[in-house]
């Protein structure tokens, strides 16, 4: 018999494309399997909006928005590896401006019935300025902003369960 190389590279590719899909399979089966509505299963409670005073960076005092939730699963099954992600915008504007991102329950998963602790979540980028933080947020200058939170189970798509505006107030620290 003649030996092909492209043909062993060929069944070597297969060979993994065909791991990669049993992987797939085993993680899905290890969340459970069952596909999970997290609009419906998790419910977003106490939320609060405000600005966070980040302290002082290169001389210049900086303000980031902040969202602050619990969640509750009201779903039938806990929910292991479930993440988090909160997308903060300007106000009239479409490109993201931030984004912070959190695990809420690692493998041992928020179990039904179950409401999280306190999650606060605070995007890297803000303003900065040379005022007082207080009068920062009365500079004309100033906009607005809104946050969209997201939700993530085991392998499945990322889905919104929220959008808040950030009210213009300074957070206590």
């Amino acid at each position: 018999m003649h030996y092909n190389g492209p043909m062993r590279l060929t069944w070597i590719r297969t060979l993994s494309l065909a791991s990669a899909a049993a992987l797939v399979a085993l993680a899905a089966s290890a969340c459970g399997g069952t596909p999970v509505d997290l609009q419906k299963a998790l419910k977003v409670d106490q939320v609060s909006t405000g600005w966070h005073n980040d302290g002082v960076v290169d001389g210049k005092n900086k303000l980031v928005p902040s969202l602050t939730f619990t969640l509750t699963n009201q779903g039938t099954q806990a929910l292991g590896s479930l993440q988090v992600n909160a997308v903060y915008k300007r106000v009239g504007e479409t490109e993201e401006w931030g984004t912070a991102f959190s695990n809420v329950a690692g493998s041992g998963g928020l179990a039904a019935g179950a409401t999280t602790p306190a999650i606060t979540l605070h995007s890297p980028l803000g303003y900065t300025g040379t005022e007082a933080p207080e009068q920062m947020m009365q500079n004309h200058l100033w906009v607005d902003a809104e946050v969209t939170l997201f939700a993530k189970y085991g392998s499945a798509q990322w889905t919104k369960l929220g959008q808040f505006p950030v009210k213009r107030i300074l957070l206590p620290k």
